[in-house]
């Protein structure tokens, strides 16, 4: 009785994240273009040390949390010259993330026009970083539980962490 209750749980577990996985894949298309290719989560961890990390959210949310070694940039005043004047291989693996992917894959678009070759978004952000139990870290690069969860209607794709709204 026991396997059987365990073995039910872990499908239903199973077709729930399955669910939000196909939930969040219509969120993403319905606001992104797919001109930028997606970095998943698992990838981006095993490639972290080889990739330049830049955080698309304003500076309050990159305050709260991070990614570590990310470079904020944000969105709303960003600016190609702050990028271009740190970042002078054109060639080097560049990862944009924010909250789910949506304003990164702008960011991300902006840098291809500029001449950047090896543009990624992470797929989902930092909301499905977490939700992957990966770490974060607050403003003073101590890991954190905190996540700016940007607003309400987008704080429900954080499924893990403590949301923070402002």
């Amino acid at each position: 009785m026991k396997i059987k209750c365990i073995y039910i749980i872990a499908v239903f577990s199973v077709i729930q994240f399955s669910s939000a996985q196909q939930s969040l894949s219509k969120l993403l298309k319905k606001y992104n273009t797919k001109h930028i290719p997606y970095i998943s989560v698992e990838a981006l961890s095993s490639q972290i040390n080889q990739s330049i990390l830049l955080d698309a959210r304003e500076f309050s949310e990159y305050h709260v949390s991070h990614i570590k070694n990310a470079i904020y940039v944000g969105y709303d005043h960003f600016k190609m010259d702050s990028i271009q004047n740190r970042i002078t291989d054109k060639n080097k693996k560049i990862v944009v993330y924010c909250s789910l992917g949506i304003r990164s894959e702008i960011v991300a678009e902006k840098l291809k026009k500029a001449g950047f070759t090896n543009v990624y978004n992470l797929y989902g952000g930092i909301f499905e970083w977490k939700n992957n139990d990966f770490p974060i870290y607050n403003s003073e690069e101590k890991k954190t539980e905190n996540i700016h969860a940007f607003s309400k209607e987008w704080g429900k794709w954080l499924k893990k962490g403590v949301k923070i709204y402002d």
